[in-house]
Protein backbone atom coordinates (compact mmCIF):
# COMPACT_ATOMS: atom_id res chain seq x y z
CA UNK A 1 0.00 0.00 0.00
CA UNK A 2 1.30 3.53 -0.95
CA UNK A 3 0.34 7.13 -0.61
CA UNK A 4 0.86 10.37 -2.19
CA UNK A 5 0.65 13.10 -0.16
CA UNK A 6 2.02 16.87 0.04
CA UNK A 7 4.03 19.19 2.94
CA UNK A 8 5.78 21.81 2.75
CA UNK A 9 4.57 22.54 -1.14
CA UNK A 10 6.33 18.93 -2.52
CA UNK A 11 4.62 16.08 -3.15
CA UNK A 12 5.81 12.22 -1.62
CA UNK A 13 5.13 8.57 -2.14
CA UNK A 14 4.69 7.43 1.26
CA UNK A 15 5.00 3.26 2.07
CA UNK A 16 4.24 2.20 5.52
CA UNK A 17 7.68 1.46 7.27
CA UNK A 18 9.64 3.92 4.63
CA UNK A 19 11.86 7.31 5.52
CA UNK A 20 11.10 10.05 3.86
CA UNK A 21 13.37 13.74 3.71
CA UNK A 22 10.92 16.47 4.53
CA UNK A 23 10.98 19.95 4.36
CA UNK A 24 11.85 21.18 7.63
CA UNK A 25 8.42 20.80 10.18
CA UNK A 26 8.43 22.43 13.91
CA UNK A 27 7.75 19.35 15.77
CA UNK A 28 10.06 17.75 17.83
CA UNK A 29 12.35 14.52 17.03
CA UNK A 30 10.30 11.37 18.38
CA UNK A 31 6.74 12.82 18.14
CA UNK A 32 3.81 11.87 15.64
CA UNK A 33 3.24 13.83 12.70
CA UNK A 34 -0.15 13.46 10.91
CA UNK A 35 -0.36 15.08 6.97
CA UNK A 36 -4.12 15.05 6.40
CA UNK A 37 -3.33 16.23 2.65
CA UNK A 38 -3.44 13.01 0.92
CA UNK A 39 -3.87 13.08 -2.81
CA UNK A 40 -3.81 8.88 -3.93
CA UNK A 41 -4.19 6.02 -1.43
CA UNK A 42 -3.71 2.58 -3.79
CA UNK A 43 -3.26 -1.04 -2.85
CA UNK A 44 -2.98 -3.94 -5.07
CA UNK A 45 -6.83 -4.32 -5.20
CA UNK A 46 -8.11 -0.75 -5.60
CA UNK A 47 -7.00 3.25 -6.12
CA UNK A 48 -8.76 6.07 -4.44
CA UNK A 49 -7.98 9.28 -6.11
CA UNK A 50 -9.33 12.59 -4.65
CA UNK A 51 -10.18 15.82 -6.05
CA UNK A 52 -8.13 17.02 -4.43
CA UNK A 53 -7.96 15.10 -1.56
CA UNK A 54 -8.82 11.87 -0.85
CA UNK A 55 -11.64 12.42 2.11
CA UNK A 56 -10.47 10.77 5.10
CA UNK A 57 -7.23 9.40 4.33
CA UNK A 58 -4.01 10.55 6.25
CA UNK A 59 -0.19 9.45 6.66
CA UNK A 60 1.10 9.23 9.94
CA UNK A 61 4.57 9.46 10.36
CA UNK A 62 6.90 9.89 13.55
CA UNK A 63 10.03 11.90 13.24
CA UNK A 64 13.50 10.37 12.98
CA UNK A 65 15.73 13.36 13.07
CA UNK A 66 16.18 16.93 11.91
CA UNK A 67 19.33 18.11 10.10
CA UNK A 68 20.89 19.65 7.32
CA UNK A 69 22.03 18.89 4.35
CA UNK A 70 25.46 19.21 2.63
CA UNK A 71 26.45 22.65 1.68
CA UNK A 72 26.24 23.89 -1.72
CA UNK A 73 27.89 26.69 -3.28
CA UNK A 74 26.45 29.76 -5.26
CA UNK A 75 28.83 31.32 -7.05
CA UNK A 76 28.12 34.82 -9.22
CA UNK A 77 30.93 35.98 -11.64
CA UNK A 78 30.94 39.29 -14.25
CA UNK A 79 33.66 38.55 -16.30
CA UNK A 80 35.95 41.76 -17.53
CA UNK A 81 34.44 43.50 -14.50
CA UNK A 82 36.33 41.86 -11.74
CA UNK A 83 33.30 40.93 -9.83
CA UNK A 84 32.92 37.58 -8.01
CA UNK A 85 30.50 36.52 -5.08
CA UNK A 86 30.53 33.18 -3.51
CA UNK A 87 27.71 32.19 -1.03
CA UNK A 88 26.70 28.87 0.56
CA UNK A 89 23.83 27.77 1.37
CA UNK A 90 22.67 24.51 4.13
CA UNK A 91 18.47 23.78 3.63
CA UNK A 92 17.05 22.17 6.74
CA UNK A 93 15.29 18.39 6.52
CA UNK A 94 13.21 16.36 8.89
CA UNK A 95 13.35 13.14 8.55
CA UNK A 96 10.29 10.92 8.87
CA UNK A 97 9.36 7.25 9.19
CA UNK A 98 6.12 6.53 8.08
CA UNK A 99 4.41 4.93 10.74
CA UNK A 100 0.23 4.20 9.02
CA UNK A 101 -1.53 4.93 6.23
CA UNK A 102 -4.79 5.50 6.99
CA UNK A 103 -7.71 5.04 4.10
CA UNK A 104 -10.79 7.35 4.00
CA UNK A 105 -14.14 6.12 4.40
CA UNK A 106 -15.91 5.14 1.25
CA UNK A 107 -18.72 8.28 0.20
CA UNK A 108 -21.79 7.58 0.28
CA UNK A 109 -24.15 8.78 -2.72
CA UNK A 110 -26.00 11.65 -1.35
CA UNK A 111 -29.69 11.18 -1.57
CA UNK A 112 -31.71 13.65 -3.43
CA UNK A 113 -34.15 15.64 -1.47
CA UNK A 114 -36.95 18.12 -2.51
CA UNK A 115 -36.38 21.70 -2.51
CA UNK A 116 -38.79 24.53 -2.29
CA UNK A 117 -38.12 26.11 -5.55
CA UNK A 118 -39.28 23.08 -6.90
CA UNK A 119 -42.73 23.09 -4.75
CA UNK A 120 -46.14 24.25 -5.57
CA UNK A 121 -46.96 26.96 -3.57
CA UNK A 122 -50.38 26.94 -1.54
CA UNK A 123 -52.88 28.72 -2.00
CA UNK A 124 -55.04 30.25 0.38
CA UNK A 125 -58.65 31.68 -0.13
Amino acid sequence: MFAIFTTGGKQYRAEKGGVLRVEKLLEAEGEEVIFPEVFLVSDEKKTDIGTPFVTGARVVAKIKQQGKNDKIRVLKFQPKKRHKIVRGHRQSFTEIEVVNIVTGAPQKKAEKTSSPENETPETSS
